[in-house]
């Protein structure tokens, strides 16, 4: 059934950074008129990713998707930005898909459509539609290639004269380099260099060492003449959290300001010196008979992690950290124990005297993948096992509403981390 008149769909604002929220509104329908508001995007790969609720419009005729409830759908309830954060492949997609932005100089194009009715609706011509632009690099951000002292990156400056803040950005045990969230902190206010350290199941080094790889990437932050050299940060992610805990642990070159770690642990094989890590992620790595299987044939790597974490000759000697760390984690992280080690972390940083340092985020029903927020949540995807390019699907759990709710809160407390610890001047003791 379609309305008697043409329905007007607005989106404000129409073009912003994915992590702010929008408002999506459908004027002009008949009161009580049922339909569906869709969103689509075409990812860099071609797959195509929607979401999308039930509504009944007002006595006015109207939807608001940040006031009124959805009754059905990828999310339900009162939720402004879920037409974003619970998008799924469409059906008929690959299994085990992941979306993530390679192209930060341009935008993430979702297109919002409205349909008369809730079943059946993708079977029908929409009664309107409207595309909005979601950009990671805000206007001004300066994107610059970095291949220098063997290192590789991209280094992300903010609009304006500066000096900035900096922070070294460390993805993950998916290798590759990913460029959307040292943009995102860039487009708030610092200088991010995305860093490549792993790449074809290989690790990257200098002069034999990958210890020297990541002072050597963190100094080309600090020297640049738009930073300030004694506020720069670590950021990390998964083994990027690894890595970030061992570099402030263990290195005596460089004194990171602050550090963030997300789904993280301080254990893992041959942890006593970052140069001694396994090359080659999973299948050589000790207790990897401690992966099993769920009923999706998707692999879970936590018992693994538990098995590591067990082993007290595998931990980094976290007693030497001397700066403010946020650990950021998930109680459904079915990839690896983050939360008992961010336990074990506390409990040794308490004898230490070093409890004052830490602040702990955790999340009930929440995964691995803690992205920006808005991002659509993973609860398994396809991993790359190793430099023959075996490929498997791992279960990174969670739940799509704990998680993104946790995407979202966290996101805003990393920032004001960042912002107590790299922009405020502590204040003198008399």
């Amino acid at each position: 059934m379609s309305p008697p008149v043409t329905p007007v769909l607005s989106i404000v604002p129409t073009r912003a950074l994915v992590d702010e929220t929008f408002r999506v509104l459908v004027e002009n329908l008949p009161p009580g008129f049922p339909v569906t508001i869709h969103s689509l995007h075409q990812s860099e790969t071609e797959d195509q990713w929607e979401a999308y609720g039930y509504y009944l419009s007002d006595q006015r005729g109207t939807v608001c998707v940040a006031d009124d409830l959805s009754f059905g759908g990828t999310y339900t309830g009162k939720e402004p930005m879920g037409l974003l954060w619970s998008m799924r492949p469409v059906p008929g997609s690959d299994e085990g898909l992941r979306l993530r932005k390679v192209d930060v100089c341009a935008p993430m194009l979702v297109n919002i459509s409205v349909y008369s009715g809730h079943e059946g609706f993708r079977k029908q011509a929409p009664l309107a539609s409207a595309l909005t632009e979601r950009w990671y690099m805000a206007p001004g951000v300066q994107r610059i290639d970095i291949k220098e002292n063997g290192v590789h990156g991209t280094l992300f400056i903010p609009p304006g004269p500066g000096p900035f803040p900096g922070l070294l950005d460390i993805w993950g045990g998916g290798g590759g380099l990913f460029e959307y969230r040292a943009a995102l902190l860039a487009s708030h206010g610092y200088a991010a260099l995305a860093l490549l350290y792993l790449a074809n199941g290989e690790l990257r080094s200098v002069a034999g060492e990958l210890l020297r790889y990541f002072e050597a990437a963190f100094n080309i932050v600090k020297h640049h003449p738009q930073v300030m050299p004694d506020r720069v940060g670590l950021f990390g992610l998964s083994l990027g959290s690894i890595m970030t805990i061992n570099l402030t642990a263990q290195s005596s070159a460089i004194k990171p300001r602050c550090c963030v770690c997300i789904s993280g642990t301080h254990s893992f094989p041959h942890g006593k010196t970052l140069s001694g890590i396994y090359k080659e992620l999973g299948h050589k790595v000790l207790y990897f008979y401690k992966v099993h299987l769920d009923e999706n044939n998707y692999q879970i790597w936590r018992g693994m992690g538990l098995a590591i974490l067990s082993d007290p000759t595998y931990k980094v000697d976290v007693k030497k950290i001397n700066c403010p760390m946020l650990l950021v984690s998930g109680h459904d992280d079915q990839n690896w124990p983050s939360v008992e080690s961010a336990v074990d972390i506390t409990q040794i940083m308490r004898a230490a005297g070093k409890e004052h340092l830490l602040t702990r985020l955790e999340y009930p029903d929440t995964g691995h993948l803690i992205e920006p927020p808005f991002s659509p949540h993973f609860r398994a995807t396809k991993f790359i096992m190793n430099s023959r390019k075996e490929k498997a699907i791992l279960l990174w759990g969670g739940q799509t509403k704990p998680h993104a709710d946790a995407q979202e809160d966290s996101w805003m407390k990393i920032l004001s981390f960042l912002r107590q610890h790299l922009y405020c001047t502590p204040t003198a003791k008399l």
